[in-house]
């Protein structure tokens, strides 16, 4: 196992650096990097993720290029629109909901980025589950003069969502409610989402997550956890191996990260990512690993829940 430390370009999801493991199998790379925040049970799916890439490698792919958004976090104006001109992509994730931040500060992120990626560009948000259900109603119905693409986890749980999507008439897209629920097939049964947001890692690997996807019924979105290239090839390989894929993929988050593990990062060109598994490159890691006891004991710990410590 190899132990990676990476600062962030920018402040995203409250961290300012990336951590995680890489481990190598006769499959090639995988990697385990679940947030600060998240249990041995959580942890056990991502590595389960690690050591499918690893150990068994991934379905074969359906396409051979996948379109991308691009993320623009919880900054002012001015940034966010460079960062879309800057991407090249014709859809953008705008973060919105920030602890600390106005609503009047989110209003000025979104239209600079409509004004920036132009009338025929999409633009999503995504509030991480942080309003109340008649907050996510009255702001979204106010954010909606942007021509919103939907909105990505308004409220925290299931029946918050379904009563936003009943209200509202901006499509509603469940992330958290479906990475981190134990049961995350529920969000359709609970009639909360047009759309489901997939992210390969709190899944469990790709064949579970196309299951999952499969399950739900809904259009998917595949996303990163903000990953090396390392995790973001077991997305790429999710979204190259789904039936169908109607909207871009949250999987241009490279420019998130200072560095990489590998040469060839997953960057993409023209808001598009060509399906490929780059090799770790051995000076590039070694850039950034660091000694860790602590991340060798989650690994520990996230084993023993997945019944792998028992003997």
């Amino acid at each position: 196992m190899h132990v990676f430390r990476i600062p962030m370009t920018l402040r995203f999801r409250g961290q300012t650096v990336r951590e995680g493991v890489l481990i190598h199998g006769p499959a090639g790379w995988g990697e385990f990097s679940p947030f600060p925040e998240y249990g041995p049970a959580e942890c056990a799916r991502w590595l389960a993720c690690a050591r499918e890439a690893a150990f068994d490698g991934w379905p074969a792919p359906l396409r051979d290029s996948v379109r991308v958004n691009a993320t623009v976090p919880a900054v002012g104006p001015e940034k966010a629109a460079e960062i879309v001109r800057l991407s090249h992509c014709g859809t953008a994730k705008v973060k919105v909901g920030e602890r600390g931040q106005e609503f009047a500060e989110d209003m000025a992120r979104v239209e600079a980025v409509r004004d920036a990626i132009g009338p025929r560009g999409r633009v999503r948000v995504d509030v991480n589950g942080t309003w109340d259900v008649d907050s996510a109603v009255r702001r979204l119905k106010e954010l909606a003069r942007f021509d919103l693409e939907y909105a990505e986890q308004p409220c925290a749980t299931l029946d918050e969502l379904a009563a936003v999507r009943r209200r509202v008439d901006v499509p509603i897209a469940a992330d958290e409610s479906i990475r981190r629920a134990e049961d995350p097939l529920k969000v359709r049964a609970a009639e909360a989402a047009d759309i489901a947001v997939i992210k390969v890692q709190p899944l469990g690997g790709v064949r579970n997550a196309l299951r999952v996807a499969e399950a739900c019924g809904l259009p998917v979105v595949v996303s990163s956890a903000v990953e090396t290239s390392v995790g973001l090839a077991a997305g790429l390989a999710l979204a190259a191996a789904l039936p169908e894929l109607p909207y871009a993929c949250g999987l241009g988050t490279m420019p998130l990260l200072s560095g990489d593990v590998v040469t060839d990062s997953l960057v993409p060109v023209g808001g598009v990512l060509a399906v490929r598994r780059p090799e770790v490159d051995q000076r590039a890691l070694q850039a950034h690993e660091i000694e860790s006891p602590a991340w060798k004991r989650r690994m520990e710990e996230a084993a023993a829940t997945a019944g792998e410590g028992r003997q």
